[in-house]
């Protein structure tokens, strides 16, 4: 028998962040996958081993626990300045399920969806899936969005605007002006802003920005994955207005039905817990990416500064040859063209990995950059 399969699938590529990663040697260095290299914080595991001594193991509703939400509520108004009450707030699996139901929702035939290029490599992928067109914005030489180019992509088919600062897969932090243009922009015109902030916490230069903030015509993305080394646990979060809920909700309802009870109630403690973990993760950080933009800059090699997320974005030349080059030294890096069309040339590091890791691998960089 022949099995004939949707084109939105058989046209998507399995993410080359992926590729690299499994195509790898045993004992490879690894600066592509990009997850802390932190475990999970003692107080958040021991709240997730009481929910399961307790017998919270089922379903929970749809939206997530309440007072999952209204923590949530209360992290939004004090970290973003942000009045999303809880009946707003939608508990998900991951930041990933997030970004889906937010397009399935809005999206479908002859829609286009505006996409970071170079940007994460789910955007495109997930606009697909909903039928929709991505359409890849190119980024400035700051390797950030330009609120003017932005409006030259914008027509009478745009439903969506993709915005992530900081970024991945660059580093690189929208300033607050910057946020209110591209949202007042989008607001004019009638488009969504989508705003992917999982790296908020995450910034060693500038601020952070929420474009809700300015306006009410934005979906608000988040999760506790990168903020308490909780990757693994799967729990993300989505904000916005009434009417975006009600309708996000019923896509979460059928492919999800709810995020992990488990998970959820780590999440709580997480988010009501002590934060010097988050502190702790983002100072060494702050330290890997300084020596990391230090040798690149000493190798002659040409990188923007990131300012935040944990990733450097360097130009290289050859991406492919060089990626592959230092595959077979034991390096494990991300081409550039796996985030976009405009990653031509560039390679990703990510420095979520331990200083000596970081070290040898700089050492086999200077080898082949």
């Amino acid at each position: 028998m022949t099995v004939k399969f949707d084109k939105r699938v058989t046209g998507i590529n399995i993410s080359g962040i992926r590729k690299m990663f499994e195509g790898a040697g045993p004992g490879a260095i690894n600066l592509g996958l990009g997850q802390p290299d932190f475990d999970t914080p003692e107080h958040i595991k021991a709240e997730a081993i009481k929910a399961i001594e307790e017998g919270f193991t089922g379903y929970t509703g749809n939206m997530g626990i309440p007072e999952l939400r209204e923590a949530l509520s209360r992290k939004f108004k004090k970290e973003n300045g942000l009045s999303y009450a809880p009946e707003q707030i939608l508990i998900t699996s991951g930041a990933s399920e997030a970004l889906h139901i937010a397009i399935e929702a809005l999206c479908g035939k002859g829609d286009e969806v505006l996409v970071p290029d170079p940007g994460f490599v789910s955007y495109s992928a997930l606009t697909v899936m909903a039928d929709a067109k991505p359409v890849a914005v190119p980024l400035g030489e700051n390797l950030r969005y330009d609120p003017e180019t932005i409006k030259k992509y914008i027509n009478k088919n745009t439903r969506v605007l993709v915005l992530n600062s900081p970024s991945n897969p660059t580093g690189s932090v929208q300033t607050p002006a910057e946020v209110r243009a591209i949202t007042e922009i989008a607001l004019d015109k009638g488009v969504t802003v989508i705003s992917d902030e999982v790296y908020e916490h995450f910034i060693y230069d500038g601020v952070h920005d929420s474009p809700a903030k300015y306006a009410d015509n934005v979906i608000t993305v988040n999760a506790s994955s990168k903020t308490y080394a909780m990757t693994g646990w799967r729990l993300g979060y989505i904000a916005a207005g009434p009417d975006y809920v009600d309708q996000m909700l019923k896509v979460h309802q059928y492919v999800q039905a709810c995020a992990c009870s488990i998970s959820q109630r780590a999440a709580m403690a997480a988010l009501n817990g002590p934060q010097n973990c988050v502190t702790v993760m983002r100072d060494e950080f702050k330290r890997r990416r300084d020596y990391l933009i230090g040798e690149l800059h000493a190798m002659g090699v040409e990188c923007v500064t990131p300012q935040g997320a944990f990733y450097a974005f360097p130009y290289v030349g050859d991406e492919q040859a060089k990626v592959m080059e230092l595959l077979k030294k034991g390096v494990i890096t991300t081409p550039g063209t796996a985030f976009g069309e405009n990653g031509k040339g560039f390679i990703r590091l990510c420095y979520a990995t331990s200083m000596p890791n970081l070290q040898k691998a700089v050492g086999i960089m200077k080898t082949v950059l």
